[in-house]
């Protein structure tokens, strides 16, 4: 019998595996830890960037939306101006084409009558 010094040489010896062991699977952990947090940092920066890009284009596209409403606005009073010009000038034109109409019947019915004049005079040196 060797007595309680061979066993506890052992247990001290599986008892320092075992803590080693331990250390060994908590560095291993450590490390993953470490570039769990880097990965962490980085899609925070990412995170960050994304955040303030998406504030910018939301800014852009509310002004985008609102010059649009402008530009709309403008295209369909211009295309109603227009449309009134349209009207207005198929008015001046029908206006003018009978004004040149009742000019044409007053200059056939001055020369009908100047005519008329003539013959009449005609037949008084015949």
């Amino acid at each position: 019998m060797g007595g309680p010094g061979p066993a506890l040489r052992e247990y001290n010896a599986e008892l320092r595996e075992g803590l080693a062991e331990l250390r060994a699977r908590r560095e291993e952990l450590s490390g993953r830890i470490r570039e769990e947090e880097a990965e962490r940092d980085r899609l925070q920066g990412r995170l960050g960037a994304l955040t303030q890009r998406l504030a910018r284009t939301s800014e852009s596209l509310a002004r985008n939306l609102v010059a649009r409403g402008e530009l709309d606005r403008t295209i369909a009073e211009t295309e109603a101006a227009y449309g009134k010009i349209l009207e207005s000038s198929q008015t001046l034109l029908d206006v003018l084409k009978e004004e040149i109409g009742n000019a044409g019947k007053a200059s056939e019915l001055q020369s009908t009558s100047k005519e008329r004049e003539k013959q009449a005079r005609g037949e008084k040196h015949s």
